[in-house]
């Protein structure tokens, strides 16, 4: 038992936990006038959950094995369309919903045809798509903001409850569906299968090509859900804004492959680490740094949050063999022993 909670406290296990304890130390004493207040922390909590949102969705997909380098353009859809149907289309607060969840679940189902059936890599299939929604976004929107999306809808991203808005509420509650499908039903260990070792996986009987499709689905549908919330905060849909969500929803997902579960992705890993980001980002902004600060921080956290992960991986592999062989040597030594008898 001991052994455990040394193993479960360990810097390697929940690392991020112990940076962002430093990084609270150390930005109390620079900057207590600003980074203890509420407020500061009430933004950070808010303005992060539809990060957060989207870190979640592409924990799926990558958890299958594929990466998708539209999920900042899928938002930017989902943002810009759901406002296109309300103002421009005059749609009613629930078929805009559905609409542009559908619209989200087409896109991923789109990707994923190209990547199993066309047999395109991932890495291509979605930056192309992306490229393809970035030139949809400017159509639909003609490159201007669309304003006057209703006050009903505003109430989505703008509603608080005990202090916090509605969008922590639903972030926390995606990241609960998402957890439980992805750690507690079949469904959930033939998507780590998948990632893991899709070959594997098909000799074993998993429908990889269906798994790797959802998959994709799931990350879309939830992207385009994230980009409804933005238009909701904003009250404005803006056709500019889904790029910037790319890097710190890559960085989250990969620095919380590191926590807790030994370098496998997962849910609540990746959205301890989109606030420990976060609260490195704003403690800086609130010391003074230059406004470019957040694209270095998160860039630099991507990289170090991939060699973390891959490093882990190893390790973990290495582990495995090692533990193999000396199984071998042992039923080894238990057979010469048998022999000599």
């Amino acid at each position: 038992m001991p052994e455990k909670i040394a193993r479960a406290l360990s810097f390697r296990n929940i690392s991020a936990l112990y940076i962002f304890a430093v990084m609270f130390i150390v930005f109390s004493i620079w900057v207590p006038d600003t980074f203890l207040e509420w407020n500061t922390w009430k933004a950070l909590f808010d303005s992060q959950a539809v990060t957060a949102i989207l870190a979640v969705g592409l924990v799926i997909a990558l958890s299958a094995g594929a990466f998708d380098l539209a999920i900042g353009t899928e938002l930017g859809l989902g943002a810009i369309f759901v406002a296109w149907l309300l103002v421009d289309k005059g749609l009613g607060l629930v078929p805009a919903i559905v609409l542009t969840l559908l619209a989200g679940a087409v896109i991923g189902l789109v990707n994923g045809i190209l990547v199993v059936k066309v047999r395109i890599d991932s890495f291509i299939a979605t930056l192309g798509m992306s490229s393809v929604l970035l030139a949809l976004i400017a159509w639909v929107s003609s490159s201007q903001q669309i304003v006057g999306v209703g006050s009903s809808f505003e109430k989505l991203g703008t509603t608080e409850i005990l202090g916090l808005t509605l969008p922590v509420y639903l972030m926390l509650a995606v990241g609960l569906v998402v957890w439980y499908l992805l750690e507690r039903t079949p469904l959930g260990r033939r998507v780590y299968a998948t990632g893991g070792n899709i070959e594997a996986a098909r000799l074993a009987g998993v429908r990889v090509a269906a798994v790797v499709v959802c998959s994709l689905v799931a990350c879309a549908t939830i992207a385009a859900f994230a980009g409804m919330l933005v238009t909701s905060n904003l009250g404005t849909g803006d056709p500019t804004i889904g790029p910037a969500y790319l890097l710190p929803a890559f960085s989250a997902a990969f620095l919380g492959s590191t926590q807790f579960r030994g370098g496998r992705f997962n849910v609540w890993g990746t959205i301890v680490a989109v606030y420990v980001l976060a609260t490195g980002v704003k403690g800086l902004q609130l010391a003074g740094a230059p406004i470019w600060i957040p694209d270095l921080f998160n860039g630099v956290a991507l990289l170090l949050a991939v060699g973390l992960a891959k490093w882990e991986t190893t390790a973990t592999r290495a582990g495995a063999v090692r533990r193999l062989l000396r199984m071998d040597r042992g039923g080894r030594g238990g057979v010469a022993a048998a022999s000599a008898e």
